[in-house]
């Protein structure tokens, strides 16, 4: 009886014990399901939070105008800050205007003068428009104050045009008189207008704007272009084309070194242009300290 009882008393302890451990066991279940659903939160919220990117890069302007290539960007162009040459874009234009007027047209007409006309008779029409030359040369010497050089561009002209014969023979260069190179612009340059932008003339080529303007002035002094008024009106023409024609054809030899020679034949033209007219300005003994804006 003892022993029966002893068993049924540890059957139902053990039975309490189960019934405990298993009161336990579910009621340790809602805090097992919190903390499944809290651990569960964090991914659920990471989910919409990469959902709603999506939506976002979906809706964005960007997005739907498709991927960015970098050779699909565009073409950046350079900033032309240059003083010397701030209208460089335009300038290349008309640069590149002129020279397919010179490859139609100037060069086959000089290569065509040149193939026809003998050396000397070449040599005695460029004589003749350098002996003319020397009137607007003696004008701007004066205006330079340079009497000297004046004194011997008047001596020339008058020596060329009667012994050598209206300028068909150089006389004077034979007999020690030196021949100078003067115009409005190098006049303007002179008494200290400076040279500014660089500047493309159509068919006329490189100047500045400070020689553009010199340029109105040389033609008012011209010999020729004033000639030609108090002849006939196809004589000025012809004779203003032989001149350019002439002066053309004693490029030509020059033009092929200057084809070998520049990479970029606009910015070699530009930089040997603006530094040659500042030779003339200063006589060929510029100074030292470049300025800003060069002369």
């Amino acid at each position: 009886m003892t022993s029966e009882s002893a068993s049924a008393s540890s059957s139902a302890a053990a039975t309490s014990a189960s019934v405990d451990s298993g009161t336990s066991a579910t009621g340790a279940s809602p805090a097992t399901s919190t903390d499944t659903s809290a651990s569960a939160d964090p991914s659920t919220s990471a989910s919409t939070d990469k959902s709603a990117a999506v939506n976002n890069e979906k809706s964005s302007p960007e997005s739907a105008g498709g991927p960015v290539f970098k050779n699909g960007a565009p073409v950046a162009y350079p900033k032309y800050t240059d003083k010397k040459d701030p209208w460089e874009p335009v300038n290349r234009k008309i640069f590149g205007f002129n020279e397919s007027v010179d490859n139609y047209v100037f060069k086959p007409v000089a290569k065509g003068y040149k193939w026809l006309v003998p050396d000397p008779v070449e040599t005695a029409v460029g004589n003749v428009f350098s002996n003319l030359n020397d009137v607007p040369v003696t004008v701007n010497n004066l205006l330079q104050l340079k009497f000297s050089n004046a004194l011997t561009s008047t001596t020339r002209f008058l020596v060329n045009s009667t012994l050598g014969l209206a300028g068909i023979v150089d006389v004077a260069s034979d007999i020690g008189l030196e021949k100078h190179d003067e115009d409005f612009g190098q006049t303007m340059g002179y008494h200290g207008v400076a040279t500014g932008p660089y500047l493309v003339l159509p068919f006329l080529g490189p100047s500045s704007t400070r020689d553009a303007g010199g340029r109105v002035l040389d033609l008012a002094t011209d010999p020729v272009f004033i000639g030609s008024f108090f002849v006939a009106p196809f004589v000025g023409p012809i004779v203003g084309g032989t001149r350019a024609t002439d002066t053309r054809a004693g490029l030509l030899k020059s033009e092929k070194t200057l084809d070998e020679a520049a990479l970029d034949k606009y910015e070699f033209v530009r930089d040997a242009y603006l530094q040659r007219r500042r030779n003339l300005v200063h006589d060929g003994n510029p100074p030292k300290s470049k300025d800003t804006e060069e002369d």
